[in-house]
């Protein structure tokens, strides 16, 4: 099932109604689902491998700490900040400033930022652990199974 954008998602705390939420495809709904959101994103940078490879290590901390507490939600939006580290940093990689298009609409020369990269390497590692991860995959079946 995907992720549903019709909840009022100011109103909702997560934690306390884990039946609302659903995985959905990627990164969808990581800025919106709280407490969660506000927990994991103060600890999410990038700008340079040090402060990707310290993010990353908080993060899934994070991921193993809901994982202890039994918390499936708080564990999919860990693996979704992994995730969205990775996938920004390579935007940064890319592309100066991390803009793809220009003012006119049209794709920007790629260019290649080894820092960045090295931040997006970092970042992939520990999604590819939360991704991967045993009981992550057969929790997220089951909320899957139980709640779409």
């Amino acid at each position: 099932m995907s992720f549903d954008y019709e909840l009022d998602f100011d109103k909702i705390n997560f934690r306390n109604n884990p039946e609302l939420y659903r995985v959905g495809r990627g990164e969808q709904g990581v800025l919106l689902v709280e407490p969660y959101k506000s927990e994991i994103l103060k600890n999410w940078r990038f700008k340079t491998p040090s402060i990707a490879r310290e993010s990353s290590d908080k993060i899934y901390d994070m991921f193993l700490d809901y994982k202890e507490k039994d918390d499936f939600v708080g564990m999919d939006m860990a693996r979704k900040f992994l995730q969205m580290g990775y996938t920004r940093a390579r935007r940064y990689t890319n592309y100066k400033g991390g803009k793809k298009y220009d003012e006119n609409g049209h794709i920007k020369e790629r260019q290649i930022d080894p820092e960045k990269a090295e931040s997006a390497s970092i970042f992939r590692e520990k999604w590819k652990l939360a991704r991967e991860d045993k009981e992550y995959l057969e929790r997220k079946k089951e909320h899957q199974k139980r709640y779409g």
